[in-house]
């Protein structure tokens, strides 16, 4: 009996390992998520493009060429051409590498905003496609482009999974790995500890915590909470419900990711 029960004892982080309901890979389901309330404000007159929901909020001329901005760990410019009054298009680039292209269509009666983007920022799995569709928020401004105003993002599509996976693996009994295909990862113990988080530079290290059945992630920039996401396995251990508190927009975002 002593014997079987050292074996328990000694065995008995191993066990919780082959039972970490997080272990594996999941795909985010867009289908059941719910994107933040908060609207995205833009003001675009008088050759001049400005985003007031930005973090920090920027304005730089419309006129095509790239222009530099400041705080923002993803890109260094931006350049804003406006194609007519209804179509906008933009190109962010860090140094000289263009990280995102996004094309803005505003419907006719412009009540809808239609991005189709692409995103060649990741570290590796090439450029993710996807388009955002949004509605307008209030009435339009009485002057400037059919772009300005205050719009809400209400669905997002993206084309393939590359940007919709990521896998899990417990290490140990306290110590949990995260990896991506477009190459984010870390791996952190479940003490609350800060650990690196390669492969984002907007990210730059991350804290675990049990919090119940769940997990909290606290994703951090020097230092600074970023976003906290509250991770739930449900019973049946196929569907996993996060919770996104976007720290910087003070906005919430809530899905579903699916066990592969």
């Amino acid at each position: 009996m002593k014997k079987l029960l050292f074996v328990v004892v000694l065995f008995s982080p191993l066990l919780a390992l082959a039972q970490s309901p997080f272990d594996g890979t999941w795909k985010i389901d867009l289908n059941k998520a719910q994107l933040p309330k908060k609207p995205d404000v833009y003001k675009l007159e008088n050759g001049k493009f400005a985003c007031d929901s930005c973090v920090p909020k920027y304005e730089v001329a419309a006129d095509g060429q790239d222009q530099k901005v400041t705080g923002h760990p993803y890109f260094d410019t931006i350049a804003i051409k406006v194609v007519d009054d209804h179509n906008v298009e933009t190109t962010y680039k860090r140094g000289d590498k263009t990280v995102l292209a996004e094309k803005y269509a505003i419907s006719n009666d412009g009540k809808t905003l239609t991005v189709n983007w692409t995103d060649t920022g990741q570290p590796s799995g090439g450029p993710i496609n996807g388009t955002t569709t949004e509605t307008r928020v209030g009435k339009a401004p009485s002057s400037g482009s059919t772009l300005a105003g205050s719009w809400r993002a209400e669905k997002f599509d993206e084309k393939g999974d590359t940007g919709l996976l990521y896998s899990f693996k417990a290490e140990s009994a306290d110590t949990l790995s995260m990896s991506t295909p477009t190459g984010q990862s870390y791996t952190a113990k479940l003490d609350g500890s800060d650990a690196p988080y390669t492969g984002d530079p907007g990210i730059t290290s991350v804290s675990l915590k049990r919090v119940g059945d769940s997990i909290e992630e606290t994703d951090k920039r020097d230092g600074k909470p970023i976003f906290i996401n509250k991770m739930t396995v449900a019973a049946d251990g196929k569907t996993m419900n996060v919770v996104v508190e976007d720290k910087l927009h003070g906005t919430t975002t809530k899905f579903v990711a699916m066990k592969q």
